[in-house]
């Protein structure tokens, strides 16, 4: 007897929340996680303080994480003080060793170059080095690490392949949009997608409805890939 392929639902994260209304309405919204940006180049930095005032209004599993770039080991004990719950991520120049120093659950950003140029990016070295990630956060190479609203070729990979995991091991960044997230979750089949630049109304001020239709979207999408039994 043949088995049919498990229902996937696509995991959304919304990332570079600064405001109390902003956590909210993500939450509302359908978000099983939130990003806040420890990275303080970034326009949608926001101190350890104010990221464990904000964490507290999430509810029961809803994921707060913490994204860091070239962070020191005191501002990720900071950050980790803040919010104790949070997921680490790591979005700079980081080695392995770096990131598994903090001794918690994190995941690495893999910064993809746009264009032509990102099928010459070894992604299967990069997940190989980076074993004890959780995921693979899947994100266009712009200046100022993430959030600049580029996509990088999504068909320059082979997501199949048995090192990817791509039921568990990706999440989709860079570029997303309610217009686009849906090519993206058909093309790279990621364990989850994330979101930052998309779902603005200014950088680091987030969107109520574009936070609404981008769930919606991902939703959509996952109706497409997993089609109820005839």
């Amino acid at each position: 007897m043949s088995s049919s392929p498990a229902h996937h639902r696509t995991r959304i994260k919304i990332c570079g929340l600064t405001r109390e209304s902003d956590v909210d309405a993500a939450v509302h919204a359908g978000a099983d996680a939130v990003g806040f940006v420890l990275y303080p180049a970034s326009p949608r930095h926001v101190s350890a303080a104010r990221a464990g005032e904000l964490a507290r209004r999430l509810p029961a599993f809803v994921t707060p994480v913490l994204l860091f770039v070239n962070a020191s080991a005191e501002q990720i004990r900071e950050g980790v003080a803040a919010v104790p719950q949070a997921l680490l991520q790591f979005h700079g120049d980081e080695s392995p060793a770096d990131c598994q120093a903090a001794g918690r659950p994190y995941l690495r950003a893999a910064r993809i170059p746009t264009g032509a140029a990102g099928a010459g990016f070894d992604l299967l070295k990069y997940a190989s080095d980076h074993a004890t990630a959780q995921a693979i956060l899947l994100d266009a190479l712009v200046d100022g690490y993430g959030g600049g609203g580029q996509s990088f070729d999504w068909t320059a990979f082979p997501w199949s392949h048995p090192l990817l995991n791509a039921s568990s091991r990706l999440v989709l960044s860079g570029g997303l949009t309610p217009a686009n997230v849906a090519g993206g979750i058909t093309q790279v089949r990621p364990w989850a997608v994330d979101v930052s630049s998309g779902v603005e109304a200014a950088k680091g001020i987030k969107d109520p409805d574009k936070m609404l239709n981008f769930v919606a979207a991902v939703r959509a999408a996952d109706a497409q890939q997993n089609p109820r039994p005839s």
